[in-house]
């Protein structure tokens, strides 16, 4: 039926190559990767050759990234989120978006993406010491040059070699700032002039072999490395030869071990009651293990790059190459699993995540973000992102089928195929979930001005609407329909996009798990977690909490929320009758229950939903304090008249009152946040994997080249599978795809 045409060129049927029809193209999911992917194909530079159709249960775009306006139009997230500065992808189409829209500031507040997102510079960490309080440890980072989004240069950051450099330079920057940290503590010194490690960065010139083995050999045999600064001077030459990307393993490693030695042993020297200073040494010992990781396992020249190491855990990797107990124990490595919610079963004493995706993550996180480190949105990530992106797409004719719940995914039967033809989606069979009176339902809400995605959808424009309102149009456990739809291929579709979650493969895909090996190890080997968050609005402002640092993100707190954003700056967004003086996210992973609960029971969810208003209650009583110590009236025991319910007044008595705020279990299968666990990246499948004739997928469960559940990797992951089926985007157009 369908010519195979791979190397990113379509599999067209003789009906569209004779009569040049649009090619049908069905995506089978409204988040972050289906909308890109249906961004790219209906680009105007493909002059309408794909006719695209977004098939989404429920009434909104989203899927993890999905928001809603309630009550007072608050805004109601799935979790915390925030855009990173590496987001390069992400904010590209973002940006290009916002110019398409093209809204009259006069009429909107949010008319270009500026107003969008803006920079977030303050990072945190909670950090514990043994048995005692926790305590935060705030960052601020600098603005990079550039912003995300615009056109990389020649010399752009996403390189092994370039990696190093960097982090060769941040070490420099950090050993300098300890030292005279601690001698200011000795003798009230202070630092002078620029580090030792000047002169060599900038007199290296074009670096060979010889000139390497000369300067190694100065350094080992006259014994430099045994003080900070001849330790820093050595970093000059790390970072110049890492720069002119000549990097020869066999010359750089004795240095890197010598010099690795050499920082342990300053680092035992620094190490004092000053928890500072310990906290400063430890961000050193991850930087220099970093460096000797990379050159031992010689990932700037294993074809397969960070994937490499990706059996290991990360922790593991990290004690191979040296790094302490102290630092692989510490609030800085910690956080980097809590951001990733990397525990089997959402247990946290179950830690694992993969090297290679760690260290990817974590270094392009630090050293390849522009403008800012990280971006928070003016509004609601479905305000800003999804309304937008849905607004466009409507405009270049991209139709929207609200209420499809896939069923199934349908293949070919191998016994009616020609000799040598591919297996296909013969159909995709949907579920009903409501009817709409005119066909077409427009989900939008004005918010003054800003189009929204409202809470729940609107009933009037469903055929018996009034006797919808008990139903859950999102939960995976609401199975009613009021008909059902099959889609066949060449009448209403040739491609598909698969784009829901994870956790929804194994319902709607069994044709595939059955006959496919590959399919069947993907879904078994790769791990999905349950997550939880809850939104607080507060009458008095953060300072009245206790609270006097910066509007900050900040991870790594006490379970069972180690994640917490200050959204202050939403206050003037939302509408209620008397503002709020703050609101503040809290999210984390979400232990699974004890037992065996049948995850098949419709009050699996509600019972989930109760076990997260239990966790943020206890957790508001018992641990918050530590951040702000005058929202407790004391010691286990939250000052619950704080909250505000949706009418700006009282919200009840005592711990009833946070029935008014927000809360959500995220335990949809499709909902799932998806693990990186060691040994498993290799059962990801890729969108460009051309197995089956006229489908491909896309999500973060996908092998993306960043393979970690964020925004950038499902957008990666979407233009990708855009690319599969048009050839467009070009792979080099991708910032940051450095798979195989």
């Amino acid at each position: 039926m369908f010519l195979a045409l791979a190397c990113g060129k379509p599999a067209l049927t003789e009906k569209h190559l004779t009569e040049q029809k649009p090619i049908q193209v069905a995506i089978v999911g409204g988040g972050c990767a289906g909308i890109a992917a249906a961004f790219e194909l209906s680009r105007p530079e493909h002059n309408g050759r794909y006719k695209v159709t977004v098939y989404q249960h429920g009434w909104r775009l989203g899927g993890k990234g999905a928001s809603g306006r309630g009550h007072s139009c608050r805004i109601e997230e799935h979790g915390f989120h925030v855009w990173m500065g590496f987001y390069e992808n992400a904010f590209r189409l973002m940006r290009e978006c916002y110019a398409e829209l093209a809204r009259d500031p006069a009429k909107c507040r949010i008319a270009d993406w500026r107003d969008a997102f803006f920079p977030a510079p303050f990072i945190g960490v909670a950090s514990r010491s043994e048995g005692g309080p926790y305590s935060a440890w705030l960052s601020y980072f600098p603005s990079a040059e550039g912003l995300p989004g615009d056109p990389l240069t020649r010399e752009h950051p996403f390189s092994v070699s370039s990696y190093l450099a960097h982090t060769a330079g941040a070490l420099r920057t950090m050993l300098l700032a300890a030292e005279a940290g601690a001698a200011r503590e000795r003798d009230g010194a202070s630092p002078t002039g620029n580090g030792p490690g000047d002169a060599a960065a900038s007199t290296l010139g074009v670096i060979l072999p010889e000139d390497i083995s000369k300067r190694i050999a100065r350094f080992l045999k006259f014994g430099l490395l045994a003080t900070t600064a001849g330790i820093i001077e050595a970093l000059g030459l790390l970072e110049a030869v890492f720069e002119s990307s000549a990097i020869y393993p066999d010359v750089l490693l004795p240095l890197v071990e010598a010099m690795s030695s050499a920082v342990r042993r300053q680092f035992e020297l620094f190490l004092s009651a000053d928890a500072e200073l310990q906290f400063v040494w430890q961000a050193i010992d991850l930087g220099m293990t970093a460096i000797l990781g990379i050159v031992r396992f010689r990932l700037f020249s294993d074809p397969r790059g960070f994937d490499a190491i990706n059996d290991y855990d990360f922790r593991e990797w990290m004690k191979i190459n040296g790094a302490s107990e102290g630092t692989v124990n510490s609030p800085l490595v910690r956080s980097s699993y809590d951001l990733a919610m990397a525990y089997e079963g959402g247990d946290y004493g179950r830690p694992s995540h993969a090297a290679g995706v760690a260290l990817r993550g974590s270094l392009r996180f630090l050293f390849t973000y522009r403008g800012s480190i990280a971006w928070k949105m003016r509004a609601g990530m479905g305000d800003v992102v999804f309304a937008p992106f849905f607004e466009v797409l409507k405009r270049r004719g991209v139709s929207f089928q609200f209420f499809h719940r896939l069923q199934a995914v349908k293949l070919s039967d191998p016994e009616e195929s020609a000799r040598g033809e591919r297996p296909y989606v013969n159909s995709l069979q949907f579920a009903i979930q409501a009817e709409v009176h005119d066909g077409e339902y427009r989900p939008l809400v004005d918010v003054n001005g800003l189009p929204c995605w409202p809470s729940t959808p609107d009933y009037s424009q469903l055929v018996d609407g009034e006797n919808l309102r008990e139903r859950n149009f999102e939960s995976h456990w609401d199975q009613q329909a009021t008909t059902t739809r099959t889609l066949r291929v060449t009448e209403d579709f040739d491609f598909v996009v698969l784009a829901v979650g994870l956790g929804a493969i194994p319902f709607v895909c069994q044709d595939f798990i059955e006959r496919d090996e590959r399919w069947r190890n993907m879904v078994t080997h790769l791990k999905t977690v349950e997550t939880q968050a809850f939104q607080l609005w507060m009458r008095e402002d953060m300072e009245s909490l206790g609270w006097d640092g910066p509007s900050i993100s900040l991870c790594g707190f006490a379970r069972p929320f180690d994640t917490w954003g200050d959204m202050r700056h939403l206050i003037p967004e939302e509408r209620w009758p008397s503002a709020p003086g703050a609101i503040a996210y809290f999210c984390s992973a979400l232990t699974e229950p004890g037992g065996t609960p049948d995850v098949n029971d419709a009050g699996y969810e509600v019972m989930r939903r109760e076990q997260v208003r239990k966790n943020a209650i206890s957790f508001l009583n018992n641990e918050i304090g530590q951040l702000w110590p005058r929202a407790v009236r004391y010691p286990g025991k939250f000052r619950w008249e704080l909250l505000l319910d949706t009418n700006g007044t009282d919200a009840g008595e005592e711990e009833s009152r946070f029935g008014s705020q927000f809360w959500t279990a995220n335990v949809n299968p499709s909902d799932r946040y998806v693990l990186s666990l060691p040994g498993t990246q290799k059962y990801r499948i890729s969108p460009l994997d051309n197995t089956y004739d006229n489908m491909t997928i896309a999500g973060d469960w996908t092998a993306c080249g960043l393979d970690t559940g964020c925004v950038e990797s499902a957008i990666i992951s979407g233009r990708l599978a855009a690319h599969a089926i048009s050839g467009r985007p070009l792979l080099g157009e991708i910032v940051g795809y450095d798979h195989p």
